[in-house]
């Protein structure tokens, strides 16, 4: 039997494409073998002229144009869509579910404590349209406020002393949810511009956690994580079904996946409070918690006694400096079992513990699961 030939149309110059890509690869390594097309590709390449003769079986597309959308209807074969956009296509689509981006952010400004919000819109897709509406709804059920600046992506410098005098006009501090990574991206150049501290003054947070924006945003970026192998996976198994004839789609179903976790970096690391001494306690602990702190040396950074620390942060935040000082520990943990391939003695060293059985059993305890299941669990 011959090996079907797919073609990958799907841009790898970001994170949430090269996991679909990825997906892909694990679907085809338990199920095929398949003959791939793949090539380097962003969201604005073309399609290949080579394949417009084509004998292919099937194709897995991110279409961003008409151009590219005529070619492939063109082919008369087998396409999964997975990229929504404001384009009208016939194909079935995998992708994932950004009615929940939005709530789901809101959702972790509340948590920390949040009053005041915001949001910083991209109008080019309606995808992120979809994320502001929900993320402002959320806000508004919750009883509060959300102001909108709307990116125009034109000229830079003018867009970013815009947006800076609109971030210095927020209450603070507040919780600013960028539609997408790169708009985050560009908030926290506006907000240094604008000599605000982040994340005391202005926590902010992205949507998708491409890993290059975020990293190098200054500082780092926290965004919520899109599930890219997932939708890659069941866009081949979807595919699979259609070119062997066992399951047919209809034309414009939809496979939606929900997001991942929001992955919390530097920019919205920290627990909206007004006082100003439990304010100094919170930032020493999200600075120093994977060190070998306790709970007396933060009571001293804080410059309270260890019984009125413990009394304020458990009114405030609900939590105790232990329960805190854990929580971020833990917290690192997750990261690096998610984005590492380190041993769990790495892990452990890193996140301040000094006996790896005792941080995962701990863990355990704490997540219903063991550190490699964890693993496991979030790498789709």
């Amino acid at each position: 039997m011959p090996l079907p030939s797919v073609a990958i149309l799907v841009d790898t110059s970001r994170s949430y494409g090269r996991d679909i890509v990825r997906g892909i690869r694990r679907y085809v390594a338990e199920h095929g073998p398949w003959s791939l097309y793949l090539e380097p590709r962003d969201l604005r390449s073309s399609f290949p002229d080579w394949l417009k003769n084509w004998r292919g079986d099937g194709i897995l597309s991110r279409t961003v144009d008409e151009a590219l959308l005529r070619q492939l209807k063109k082919t008369k074969l087998p396409v999964v869509e997975l990229r929504t956009s404001v384009l009208k296509h016939p194909f079935p689509f995998v992708g994932m579910d950004n009615s929940v981006i939005g709530s789901r952010v809101a959702a972790h400004f509340r948590a920390l404590g949040f009053h005041h919000f915001a949001c910083v819109q991209d109008a080019s897709e309606n995808f992120f349209i979809e994320r502001r509406d929900t993320f402002i709804q959320a806000v508004r059920d919750a009883g509060f406020d959300c102001p909108v600046f709307q990116s125009k992506r034109a000229n830079w410098e003018q867009h970013q002393r815009d947006l800076a005098d609109w971030l210095r006009g927020l209450p603070k501090p507040a919780g600013v949810f960028a539609v997408n990574d790169q708009m985050g991206f560009w908030v926290l150049d506006a907000a240094r511009r604008a000599g605000i501290a982040v994340p005391e003054e202005l926590a902010v947070v992205g949507a998708e956690n491409d890993n290059m924006l975020c990293e190098t945003a200054s500082p780092p970026l926290s965004s919520l994580r899109l599930r890219g192998q997932a939708v890659g996976y069941d866009a081949a198994r979807l595919l699979h079904a259609w070119m062997t004839g066992k399951h047919i789609p209809k034309p414009g179903e939809q496979h939606l996946h929900a997001p991942g976790d929001i992955v919390t970096r530097q920019s919205s690391d920290i627990v909206a409070v007004e006082d100003p001494r439990i304010a100094t306690a919170l930032r020493f602990i999200r600075q120093n918690a994977t060190e070998q702190i306790d709970v007396g040396r933060v009571a001293r950074e804080a410059a309270l006694s260890r019984s009125m620390l413990e009394r304020r942060m458990k009114t405030l935040i609900g939590r105790s400096p232990g329960e805190e000082i854990a929580r971020l520990r833990f917290a690192a943990v997750q990261r690096l079992l998610v984005e590492t391939d380190l041993t769990l003695d790495a892990i452990a060293a890193k996140c301040g513990f000094n006996h790896p059985q005792y941080m995962a059993e701990a863990f355990r305890k704490r997540h219903g699961m063991t550190p490699g299941e964890f693993r496991r669990k979030r790498a789709v």
